[in-house]
């Protein structure tokens, strides 16, 4: 192993290990999206050619982080994994064919999955906290004006 590429290895090692804690939470709605964006893109590229993989994945992604989030992630997963998937579809086909479409179609879907659901769990943190209630500031149920 050469000195370059034993740094680039502990590099990459030391990267995965930082930000591992940090998806943790969002590795079920990446694994979701990534699935669900290669499966549309498979089914996608072999019903409508690269236009078919790029709308495969994007339905599928979407798809496959709606499936795996829980309430307060799943609109940001939705979209995340749906642009994800398409996006990696739409590049994986400009850089390596079919192949690569359901390839980038994973990593986009899985990429946008995890960080839709985050943004969206963290909007939903932010307003429910301290006892706001989102849409219905100022109703308290329990009321005595005596």
């Amino acid at each position: 192993m050469t000195r370059q590429s034993l740094r680039t290895l502990c590099l990459t090692l030391l990267l995965t290990a930082a930000t591992t804690p940090v998806l943790a939470d969002d590795l079920k709605n990446a694994v979701g999206g990534g699935l669900g964006g290669a499966a549309g893109a498979a089914v996608g590229g072999a019903l409508g050619g690269s236009t078919g993989a790029v709308v495969g994945g994007a339905v599928g992604g979407g798809a496959g982080g709606a499936v795996t989030a829980n309430k307060k992630e799943r609109t940001g997963a939705i979209v995340g994994g749906a642009l994800g998937g398409g996006a990696g579809a739409a590049a994986g086909n400009a850089l390596g064919g079919r192949t690569g479409g359901i390839v980038g179609a994973a990593a986009g879907g899985a990429a946008g999955s995890a960080l839709g659901g985050n943004v969206s769990r963290n909007n939903y943190a932010d307003d429910h906290k301290n006892g706001n209630r989102g849409k219905h500031k100022g109703h308290k149920k329990h009321r005595h004006d005596d």
